[in-house]
């Protein structure tokens, strides 16, 4: 029934992105876009009254006392998010800073009202304590219960914090009590004005669809006006191609101020799904390579094989977060057999993802990527200082 559910959720979410990015044609179509709108034009103002009453505090905003770094964007999805918090824990680990990373966990599974009562009755903690995907120390749940961005940056960040709840004000606490961390990333936060404080705005812009189809939800993808860049301290600008010179003029008239980094997302090596074994990615070059994907924009993730030699004669796209069943991969795997395909490539992402298979008749390796600064570079490092030193 919940697998049933899922395939249904995800066939409305497909469908509403092809009708959004007029991909759909018809009456209905043309209908639909013709309603999205209208209730675009009443979440515009939805968001401007939620902004006003955060100004003037009718909604309250908490003050933790330790530095907050908001990353996230104006769009919905597929500007490459979770390398840049990566990034900046990293980058502030290195320092000194005791970081932890704050997540709402998207798309993630319940804790079993059972369990929560159990802890509540047995171990005398709270009914529903933040969910702790990491102590800094160990890996502590599954990307099921976590969510996949929150395990994977788990997975890759091995002294760092990271913990899931949608009240972020709640994780934050439990952060500063549990664990002495002094400094909050907020994953996809920007829109989080709850947090307040000793706060840093870091927003990314996809240079593929810097501001979606320039819409409001529903009708689009965007979550706020590009006019609200002016609340950005720093803008990234990702997947650069270094052809950004209109990009960067247009985020400089909402914001003079703010520094522009461009990164794009560099290939490190690949690595197999089931038995962790790494290769280098010359691996690639001259093979036959099929790709499999749930992402919000899987096309920079296909040309990034293709860049790197392989010849792609196969892909199969889900949609974006999609867990995969044992026999959706059983059936790519046959029809990659009948193309006479030597690998199966997939992003870290999706990996997290895939279940235990019972027969693997192709390898499948997942490519492994950090955050590349191609331009602004200084900029970062200041931004990172300025946040261990205010």
């Amino acid at each position: 029934m919940r697998d049933r559910l899922r395939a249904w959720t995800e066939y409305l979410e497909t469908y509403a992105l092809e009708v959004i990015f007029e991909q759909r044609r018809g009456t209905v179509a043309t209908g639909l876009r013709t309603v999205l709108f209208a209730a675009s034009r009443l979440f515009a103002l939805v968001v401007k009254l939620r902004r006003l009453l955060y100004r003037t505090r009718l909604l309250r905003d908490y003050t933790l006392g330790v530095q907050v770094i908001a990353i996230g964007n104006l769009t919905v999805g597929g500007t490459g998010k979770t390398p840049v918090v990566e990034k900046f824990a990293r980058e502030l680990k290195d320092q000194g800073r005791n970081v932890a990373i704050l997540s709402r966990g998207y798309r993630s599974k319940p804790i079993p009202l059972r369990r929560r009562l159990l802890n509540r009755l047995l171990f005398r903690t709270e009914s529903n304590p933040p969910r702790v995907v990491s102590d800094g120390k160990s890996l502590l749940l599954d990307s099921e219960t976590a969510g996949d961005e929150p395990y994977m940056l788990a997975s890759n960040l091995k002294d760092v914090v990271v913990l899931v709840d949608k009240d972020r004000v709640k994780s934050g606490l439990y952060a500063i009590e549990r664990f002495g961390c002094d400094t909050l990333l907020l994953d996809d936060g920007f829109q989080y004005w709850k947090l307040a404080g000793r706060r840093s705005d870091v927003v990314l812009i996809d240079r593929q669809q810097p501001f979606g189809n320039g819409h409001l939800l529903p009708r689009g993808t965007l979550r706020e006006p590009p006019s609200h860049l002016s609340r950005a301290h720093v803008v990234f600008i990702t997947k650069s191609d270094g052809q950004t010179a209109a990009l960067r003029e247009r985020i400089a008239r909402y914001n003079p101020r703010a520094p522009i980094i461009e990164c794009v997302h560099h290939p490190l090596y690949l690595e197999d799904v089931f038995t962790g074994e790494r290769s280098e990615l010359d691996r690639l070059k001259g093979r036959r390579v099929a790709t499999i994907s749930g992402i919000a924009q899987p096309e920079s993730f296909e040309q990034s094989v293709v860049r790197l030699g392989a010849e792609l004669v196969y892909t199969k796209r889900f949609a974006d977060h999609h867990r995969f069943s044992q026999q959706e991969l059983l059936n790519a795997i046959n029809r990659c057999k009948k193309r006479e395909v030597e690998l199966i490539i997939t992003t870290q992402k999706d990996a997290v993802r895939f279940p235990k298979l019972d027969r693997r008749d192709l390898p499948i390796l997942f490519m492994r990527v950090e955050i590349q600064i191609v331009r602004g570079a200084r900029d970062f490092q200041e931004c990172v200082r300025r946040i261990c030193f205010h």
